[in-house]
């Protein structure tokens, strides 16, 4: 997900009019738009016919085709230049997990989308689509072929899930066909592809620092990577066929590749296509886990005195040995979605994106 909007207001980037007879229902607005996924949504909008707004803190590549609009989305007077004239608002900003600042994460993810939806009833738009996290559902044990009706994850495996938690509640709830606003809610896991500054670079990192040689568990559990493209086509779909039926307002949709595959078997794709070798040595899944959670009660203790941030955690063991994938049936019925790229295309394109970080010699 992109890193979201919360610095101080900039100057309004200079764009290109968009031609004056542009239908409303084509003119929307990408929330996030110089992030990863963002970035794809708006080339992918764009192929659509759409005409697309981006709000974002920063302005990461430079298109004739697009209006930038910069600022913090916390800040009504920043964003709603961004919403007037639109019918469709994708919020796909959201700060790097990674970053670990609890209050950056309900800041932008819970307080900056409260002020999402209420700007954009007040520019008149008329559909929201949230990029959510099939991980509002997991609780860090086994998850297989779940469903949207599963209950939220009482337990989050950490504290940017549980603000996604509160950010998803907030959005469903805040469907009001009555007063012509509709919103969805769409549920990726584990997305993918080239300009991803995530999963890939930091699995590159970790295998020059030797640390991909072991696999957690038997590395049969099955979990969902998911490739942008597809994720998009989701997002997309849905905000397509909400115009059509307004009774798909309010509900969550995952959306996935619909090809589980066991994870340490994913992760050992992308690292032998960038020549590096793949984990191969086990370690049970039950002491992977006691070390993590002995290793973060010894950091809590010694906190006071030194500040740590281990990479070897409980919340990583279990995404790592459990399983974790989840049905698209609903998204299929409702929106008509089916993933665009497979699975193997997509990690061929992802390879071959990232060939400047292959190991040589």
């Amino acid at each position: 997900m992109e890193q979201a909007a919360a610095e101080p207001r900039r100057k309004q980037a200079t764009h290109t009019p968009w031609p004056e007879d542009t239908p409303k229902d084509k003119a929307c607005t990408v929330i996030g738009g110089s992030g990863f996924l963002g970035q794809h949504m708006v080339e992918q909008l764009l192929a659509r016919g759409y005409s697309v707004n981006v709000f974002d803190v920063r302005q990461s590549f430079d298109n004739a085709q697009v209006k930038f609009f910069l600022g913090d989305l916390c800040n009504r007077q920043d964003l709603y230049p961004a919403l007037q004239g639109v019918s469709t608002v994708f919020h796909c900003a959201s700060p790097p997990p990674s970053s670990n600042n609890k209050e950056l994460f309900y800041r932008v993810n819970y307080l900056g989308t409260k002020n999402i939806i209420d700007t954009c009833r007040e520019a008149g738009v008329q559909k929201l689509i949230l990029t959510s996290s099939a991980s509002v559902i997991f609780e860090g044990v086994d998850i297989k072929n779940g469903t949207e009706d599963l209950p939220y994850a009482t337990k989050p495996i950490d504290y940017y899930t549980e603000t996604k938690i509160l950010q998803e509640q907030v959005v469903l709830g805040a469907n009001d066909p009555k007063r012509n606003f509709l919103t969805v809610a769409i549920r990726p896991h584990g997305i993918f592809g080239p300009r991803d500054p995530q999963l890939v670079p930091i699995l590159i990192e970790a295998a020059r620092k030797g640390k991909m040689k072991f696999i957690i568990g038997n590395g049969q559990n099955l979990v969902d990577f998911t490739f942008v493209e597809n994720v998009v086509h989701g997002h997309i779909l849905a905000a397509e066929r909400l115009s059509q039926d307004t009774a798909l307002g309010g509900q969550a949709f995952h959306i996935t590749n619909d090809e589980p595959i066991p994870f340490w078997a994913f992760l050992s794709r992308i690292l032998t296509g960038l020549h590096y070798e793949a984990p191969k040595y086990n370690i049970p899944y039950w002491l992977a886990y006691f070390l993590a959670l002995l290793l973060s009660l010894l950091v809590a203790i010694i906190s006071p005195v030194v500040q740590l941030q281990p990479t070897f955690t409980p919340m990583r063991v279990a995404l790592a040995g459990t399983f974790h994938y989840y049905s698209c049936e609903r998204a299929k019925k409702a929106i008509g979605y089916r993933p665009l790229v497979t699975l193997d295309d997509a990690v061929k394109r992802t390879v071959q994106s990232f060939r400047h970080l292959q190991k040589t010699g």
